[in-house]
């Protein structure tokens, strides 16, 4: 039997929790001798070297769809901090030291969270689309990421895309966030923008050393233990040189591990564990 938190027992005790993680939160990035990336350029670097975009509005969740309208709003919001932001050498990215005082003027709207498993709303929900467009960004350059968080269950297939699989960054205040370290020679710089029913993602640099990065999967692997299925797949990342359009080198970034919430394809390989 799983034991019970504190502020399961008592709910009242959640808000006062909280508060108290948020201050341990920031006080250990005032403290830990990182240099914070906190400036803007007005204008762009010369050298693009990725950029996405993806659909902003999901209409099969079963909510009504004012929590994605919403979701649009505390997007923007949040982009008004990282727009055009410089992570210059030596310099860490942390998606909540620049997110926290989005809202200090205008509040945050009520939008879609998953909370131990349920989707359910909450002020500000919706900030995971913004973390993990910048998360596939960010793949996409010699940045080296200090902090990343899978989300722990996929409760629905993959959709059709050109991305692999377990590129996701999920983020909680307080609990989870997604940083990134400039360990290079060069700046680079984040560029946002909102077109019709779309976010794009791009990230500049100054220095264009003829290098671009693709980001693969090693084998997945399915596995069942206490009747729960499990996938595990490698996120890999190769640098290419394009003048040639060859794989100059390859390095597994990290392993990704999620539940499976959902009936996998019949046929597919389960190895059982436990």
């Amino acid at each position: 039997m799983t034991r019970k938190r504190i502020t399961q027992i008592f709910p009242w005790l959640l808000p006062i929790r909280k508060r108290q993680q948020l201050l341990f939160f920031y006080t250990r990035m005032d403290l830990d001798n990182n240099c914070y990336a906190a400036n803007k350029l007005d204008t762009g670097l010369p050298h693009q070297l990725f950029e996405t975009s993806c659909p902003l509005y999901n209409r099969e969740t079963g909510f009504n769809m004012v929590y994605q309208e919403n979701k649009v709003f505390n997007l923007k919001l949040v982009t008004a901090t990282l727009d055009n932001l410089v992570i210059r050498p030596k310099e860490t990215f942390s998606f909540w030291k620049l997110a926290h005082h989005a809202d200090r003027f205008t509040p945050y709207k009520e939008g879609l969270v998953v909370v131990n498993g349920k989707l359910t709303t909450t002020p500000g929900g919706g900030m995971c689309q913004m973390s993990n467009l910048l998360f596939w960004v960010f793949l996409h350059t010699p940045l080296t990421i200090l902090e990343r968080h899978g989300h722990g269950v996929k409760d629905f297939p993959e959709p059709p895309s050109d991305a692999p699989l377990g590129v996701d960054a999920t983020v909680l205040e307080g609990w989870l966030d997604l940083k990134v370290r400039n360990d290079t020679a060069s700046t680079f710089q984040i560029s946002i923008s909102f077109d019709g029913e779309r976010i794009t993602g791009c990230i500049y640099t100054d220095t264009d050393n003829g290098l671009s990065y693709k980001i693969v999967n090693g084998e997945v692997m399915y596995y069942r233990k206490d009747k729960t299925v499990f996938e595990e797949v490698d996120v890999i990342q190769q640098v290419i040189k394009n003048d040639s359009g060859k794989c100059i080198s390859s390095k597994p970034l990290y392993r990704n591990h999620c539940e499976i919430g959902y009936q996998l394809p019949a046929g597919t390989p389960i190895v059982e564990k436990g």
